[in-house]
């Protein structure tokens, strides 16, 4: 891991010009669509934790969706010919369509069943049994719209990459502030908390159609034809196997897991669950996931201006973040300067700025540091140690309640 340094290669010069940053914005976009309705799940924490108080809903919401996204990626990679298949527009239009599907299931139920409640008493038990199945088809819908999009980005010029992640990264923020907007806009009760709930999930489905008539746009770009002939796949050669490309790229690999088995061991469910606050109240938990949010995309931004390229250097900072650990736990369990708001705000902070700065590095390196043939497989491998590394830390996220 000495010093590995990637100069991006031929493939990022005399490119075709997206002239509007049409293709850019699109990619952005879609990055943003991917992520919407997991942040979406977690970041109605208050609402899920009225209609479910005895249940540790983040902690189950986490387990649920990066599990499933990771075996439609395992699948993904198993079946060697999908690719072939099921083309782009396929796949994205099929998981954005499961997207949606997942995102109404909690406004419905709540309709449906806990309107019979009149405000009060809680969800019949198979209410929330069924959030938790939508969770689940959320998440397979991630693993199959997050792998083709990073896919096919990882084959393009380094930019296409950075837009999917910077969106990512913004649908943290977009969902955090509609959820302060919605919550401070209605009454501070229970038949307020639901509806602006329920406008909440409403206008993440609108944003979510919208990227889907993107993703079917996005062909039809002339800069993308162009960008497409040249990196298409030569029919006559086998597809790059799986773990020949992973030991190619093993210290992305081995960083982009720890990345996320420490932050989805703390976010979201330690940072909403855990902490508390006299001060704030239940919006403690939705201004904490906002300013991770923030940081995030700042971090995943910072890429467009400075690039790390060494993938060394980004691997060392990648465990050195363990040290969140210690700290948060100060936080829980330390002396009562440390329990207070302020350093558990900076830390947030830290946690999502790192977050995203070095989870765009290795997204935008390891296709880069490997022959244009193999780019797609590499950036499907990233994905799937990076959904291994949520599944883990959200798993290991349970801990804190021990």
């Amino acid at each position: 891991m000495e010093g590995v340094v990637v100069k991006v290669p031929g493939r990022d010069q005399n490119k075709p010009r997206d002239t509007f940053k049409i293709a850019y914005i699109i990619h952005f976009l879609l990055g943003a669509g991917t992520l919407l309705p997991w942040n979406a799940l977690i970041t109605a924490v208050d609402y899920f934790s009225y209609l479910y108080p005895s249940k540790h809903v983040e902690k189950v919401f986490s387990v649920a969706y990066m599990s499933s996204s990771v075996l439609v990626l395992v699948v993904m990679l198993s079946w060697s010919d999908w690719n072939r298949r099921l083309n782009f527009r396929l796949r994205m239009n099929l998981g954005f369509c499961m997207f949606i599907i997942s995102l109404m299931v909690a406004p419905i139920i709540d309709w449906a069943w806990c309107s019979s409640c009149s405000g009060s008493g809680a969800p019949p038990n198979g209410a929330y049994s069924v959030t938790v199945t939508s969770v689940i088809v959320c998440g397979l819908a991630d693993g199959l719209v997050g792998g083709t999009l990073i896919g096919s980005a990882g084959k393009l010029p380094k930019e296409f990459m950075q837009a999917v992640f910077a969106g990512t990264a913004s649908s943290g923020v977009l969902v955090s502030m509609l959820r302060i907007l919605t919550k401070a806009s209605l009454p501070q009760t229970p038949k307020g908390l639901r509806t602006s709930a329920h406008f909440y999930f409403i206008v993440g489905t609108i944003i979510l159609l919208c990227c889907i008539v993107s993703c079917n746009l996005l062909y039809k770009l002339p800069v993308m034809q162009q960008l497409y002939r040249l990196v298409q796949d030569d029919p006559l050669c086998s597809r790059p196997k799986f773990w020949s490309v992973a030991r190619k790229i093993l210290w992305p690999v081995f960083g982009v897991f720890i990345i996320y088995l420490v932050t989805l061991s703390i976010f979201p469910g330690f940072i909403a669950e855990n902490l508390e606050s006299k001060f704030f109240g239940d919006w403690y938990p939705i201004l904490l996931i906002a300013m991770y949010n923030i940081a995030d995309l700042v971090g995943k931004s910072l890429t467009a201006t400075y690039l790390l390229n060494s993938i060394g250097t980004a691997t060392w900072a990648s465990i050195a973040r363990l040290m969140f650990y210690p700290l948060f736990v100060a936080c829980l369990h330390g002396p009562k300067l440390l329990k207070t708001e302020v350093p558990v705000i900076i830390l947030t902070f830290m946690l999502g700025l790192t977050n995203g700065y070095l989870t765009s590095v290795f997204m935008i390196l390891a296709p880069k540091s490997v022959p244009v043939s193999e780019a797609e497989v590499s950036a499907i491998v990233m994905v799937v140690f990076l959904g291994l590394g949520l599944a883990a830390g959200s798993v290991l996220g349970w801990f804190w309640i021990i």
